[in-house]
């Protein structure tokens, strides 16, 4: 399996550049916040957990640069509220990012009576490594009860990436096939190539080679032929946002996904960390739904592949419906039916 897409070393945030993948594995090296934003802006680091960290990580990045030049505790701590207002914004959806950013913004508070800028440096630092390792053991609990879902040779389709590239761990929706895979209970993995990014073909496909585990990449639209003739025993998907209802946000495409599925009687199952989920949002119609470059949709590698005057829709997510979701699967255990009775109840585990 490919290595970790972040991590931090002191004063310096550094992140592969999923943008270049599978082509080239090209690291970037964030020193500001205002570069880890442009970095999460631009999907060079991507995926809701993945985000969240990363925008902890360049929070404490700000920190440790202002206790550099001169150790004032104000000025530090202002530098690290300056770095949550550039970060908060960075993208709209996933609710990680705020989730990240707020966590840094009470750990500011919260250390208030620390004298020295160093300490409130580390004390941020600390505060990013604990949400890393969260997500990291989220990732590995989600495996363990997501692998209990699927039965012996199972055949599993999964849309866009939600693997070790999307998280700083195994992944959210990727984390049961990997379990499956060390089990000997996986057959193969059937991978939507998800349009219009490619994060399916580009980023799925090239963490499975890497891992050997059987997959084959298919366009969108063949889910529902492969589920006719009986190819598929499960869907895997992510989310970035869950709403309290149980609604879930995910790449686009996954509504589509969830009614064919539906109509084959098969299980749509939703795996991520509780941190997905956002009691703020009451249904998925209080979701925030993010625009995107209609060019990402016009051009392919750089090259229009529309007419001149054509325009085009590029929203990057789509809502699905609580009543299409088999079962949500987090590091907490498994909700379902999914409801906002259930969602509320793995909430109040633990």
């Amino acid at each position: 399996m490919s290595s970790s897409t972040l991590r931090y070393e002191r004063g310096t945030l550094v992140l592969l550049d999923q943008r270049l993948l599978p082509g080239e594995r090209r690291e970037l090296r964030c020193t500001t916040a205002e570069e880890a934003a442009e970095a999460i802006r631009s999907m060079a680091v991507r995926g809701a957990p993945a985000i969240g960290v990363a925008a902890a990580h360049a929070v404490a990045v700000a920190a440790r640069a202002a206790a550099a030049g001169g150790g004032d505790p104000a000025v530090v701590r202002r530098a690290a509220e300056d770095a949550c207002a550039v970060l908060e914004t960075a993208r709209p959806t996933a609710v990680n990012l705020a989730a990240a950013v707020h966590r840094m913004r009470r750990a500011v508070m919260r250390d208030a009576a620390l004298s020295g800028g160093a300490d409130v440096a580390e004390a941020l630092e600390a505060e990013a490594a604990g949400l890393e390792r969260y997500e990291v053991d989220a990732c590995a609990a989600m495996g363990r009860h997501g692998a209990e879902l699927l039965g012996e040779n199972a055949r599993v389709l999964v849309h866009c990436n939600a693997g070790s590239l999307a998280t700083p761990g195994i992944g959210t929706a990727l984390a049961p096939v990997y379990e499956a895979h060390a089990r000997g209970t996986l057959d193969v993995v059937f991978v939507d190539e998800t349009r219009p990014r490619l994060q399916g073909s580009r980023l799925t496909a090239y963490e499975l080679g890497e891992a050997g585990i059987p997959h084959l990449v298919i366009v969108d639209s063949l889910a529902a032929t492969l589920m006719l003739h009986g190819a598929v025993d499960a869907v895997l998907v992510g989310a970035d946002r869950i709403a309290a209802s149980g609604d879930v946000a995910n790449k686009v495409g996954t509504y589509a996904l969830a009614v064919v599925t539906a109509h084959h009687g098969l299980p749509f199952y939703v795996v991520a960390p509780t941190s997905t989920v956002d009691l703020a949002c009451e249904t998925g119609a209080d979701i925030p739904i993010e625009e995107r470059d209609p060019a990402e949709v016009l051009e392919l590698a750089g090259e229009r592949v529309a007419p001149a005057q054509t325009r085009a829709l590029n929203p990057a997510f789509d809502v699905t419906p609580a009543s299409l979701v088999t079962a949500l699967v987090t590091e907490r255990g498994v909700a379902s039916p999914v409801t906002s009775s259930t969602v509320g109840g793995l909430l109040r585990r633990f």
